[in-house]
């Protein structure tokens, strides 16, 4: 072929790939475009092709090769500004974050509590015969009196009457000879003997949770022994899960000559849910422009995240990174890392669409559609951010020194991510 404007004539050679041609240039250039044998113009350079009746595509991505702890620094520092507080309820905060720190709604315990089985006393009386003027167990008002030869049976936990300043243990004490008493054989030895004072546990607007600490078990009874019901937390990021492609069907149907089962999309909403996250199902759209248009706008009205599987190639099929570059900022579309080098992360801005779509901003993440890279990648980009919306004060995931059971053969120029199972011996 001869370039425009003349010049020596650019040998190439093709191969088929169904009815299309792959071309090489005279660099011996691998060409990404699919082109149809027609009109065909060639520059020397070999960094464009253009098609007379067919569909012009990028010869090369002019997006710059970015390093995977680059790029999840960069997805992270994005997610600081849609960072949001909600109030949940006391049973359903285990696993959430805490948005800010959260004070003892009383004081515990608030009353004077006796700490064992026994006898409240006058601890200046000391042992003898006393009459038993009364029992308080746990969760009843005291009203007895104490004192002047008088004690009053408390039960682990009750209240303790004003009067007594001290408990005995019913281990120092015995029946006495005459009904309605009993003799203490051991005196407590000093005021305030097995009694729990108020607040001794925690006072009232005493901190007990800070903020981006995670709530677990033991986080919930202490938030409920405080008596606080609505706790502060971050709000859980809304994310929707795209597929795309023609081939799609999805699982349990008919499957016809030609189409695959999408198992990403179904992958991608266990593994949100997994991670914190609150799993919007978008379905599957086909490699129309129009289609893949109209799931991202459905995108930005339901959901924070956006994350999209297939279309990030360069393919005259592949819309997702034009429409980020349409609509928003793409802030990397490509990775050094293998799999998943297409990755692209982008953020779409208020009114991006039309007016109040999205209505506040947006992040899109754009996973290559092959499963495997699709794992990956989630693991290593998705799985930080929606642990970072969730306010973790470490999105990051956790790391092992592990020594592999097979030589793995590693690609000399891009870092490789191989799926294992760990074990512990």
């Amino acid at each position: 072929f001869v370039p425009d404007g003349g010049g020596d004539p650019v040998p190439l050679r093709y191969r088929c790939t169904l009815g299309n041609r792959r071309s090489w240039c005279s660099l011996r250039r691998t060409c990404d475009w699919y082109i149809l044998l027609k009109s065909v113009t060639i520059e020397s350079c070999a960094q464009e092709i253009k098609m007379g009746g067919g569909v012009d595509v990028p010869r090369s991505s002019s997006y710059p090769m970015v390093e995977v702890p680059a790029a999840v620094e960069i997805v992270l520092s994005q997610a600081e500004r849609v960072l949001e507080r909600e109030l949940v309820e006391l049973e359903e905060v285990a696993g959430r974050v805490l948005f800010e720190d959260v004070l003892a709604q009383g004081d515990v315990p608030p009353f004077r509590a006796s700490i064992k089985d026994g006898y409240a006393v006058v601890q200046a009386e000391g042992p003898g015969i006393y009459d038993v003027s009364g029992e308080v167990t746990a969760g009843r008002k005291p009203d007895t009196d104490v004192g002047n030869g008088k004690v009053v049976y408390v039960t682990t936990g009750a209240p303790v009457p004003d009067e007594a300043d001290a408990v005995v243990q019913v281990e120092w004490t015995k029946p006495a000879e005459e009904p309605g008493q009993i003799e203490i054989t051991r005196g407590a030895p000093k005021v305030g003997h097995d009694i729990r004072p108020v607040g001794t546990d925690v006072k009232k607007g005493q901190t007990i949770l800070s903020a981006r600490e995670e709530v677990h078990m033991a986080e919930v009874g202490l938030l409920a022994t405080c008596n606080v019901r609505n706790v502060p937390v971050y709000k859980n990021a809304r994310v929707a899960v795209l597929s795309t492609g023609d081939e799609l069907v999805e699982a349990g149907g008919e499957l016809p000559y030609g189409m695959i089962v999408d198992s990403n999309r179904p992958m991608l909403l266990a593994a949100v849910g997994s991670v914190g996250g609150i799993p919007v199902d978008l379905g599957i759209a086909p490699d129309e422009e129009r289609a893949v248009t109209s799931a991202f706008m459905d995108a930005m009205v339901k959901s924070d995240v956006l994350i999209t599987s297939g279309g990030v190639s360069m393919g005259n099929k592949d819309f997702i990174k034009p429409l980020l570059e349409r609509y928003g900022t793409v802030h990397f579309g490509r990775v050094m890392m293998k799999p998943g080098k297409p990755l692209t992360f982008a953020t779409i801005e208020p009114n991006a669409f039309s007016e109040g779509v999205p209505s506040s901003r947006k992040l899109v993440i754009g996973l290559p559609g092959n499963p495997v890279s699709c794992f990956v990648c989630f693991h290593l980009v998705v799985s930080p951010l929606i642990r970072k919306l969730s306010g973790f004060r470490s999105p990051h995931n956790p790391r092992v020194m592990v020594r592999t059971k097979m030589e793995l053969k590693l690609d000399p120029e891009r870092p490789e991510y191989h799926r294992a199972l760990v074990s512990v011996s």
